[in-house]
């Protein structure tokens, strides 16, 4: 089963690599997870820095207007 971070430990690994701490494979190692995984949190922060990992069962603000627009056009 995938181990679940929090999205503290997200952005501070995050942080560690854009102030140039080191290399992503450099902090990725300090904090014992993986290369890709690392690399796939940076992505999402890079696309989305406003909100780039909105929760469990929560939607980023984009996907919740959308389904809120979809529900809105079927009870029409």
């Amino acid at each position: 089963m995938a181990r679940q971070y929090s999205t503290e430990f997200k952005m501070e690994a995050i942080k560690r690599v854009e102030a140039s701490e080191g290399s992503v494979a450099s902090v990725a190692r300090e904090l014992g997870i993986k290369i890709n995984t690392l690399h796939g949190w940076l992505k999402r922060y890079r696309e989305k820095p406003e909100g780039p990992f909105p929760g469990s069962g929560k939607l980023s603000p984009d996907d919740e207007l959308i389904r809120k627009l979809e529900r809105q056009v079927r009870d029409l």
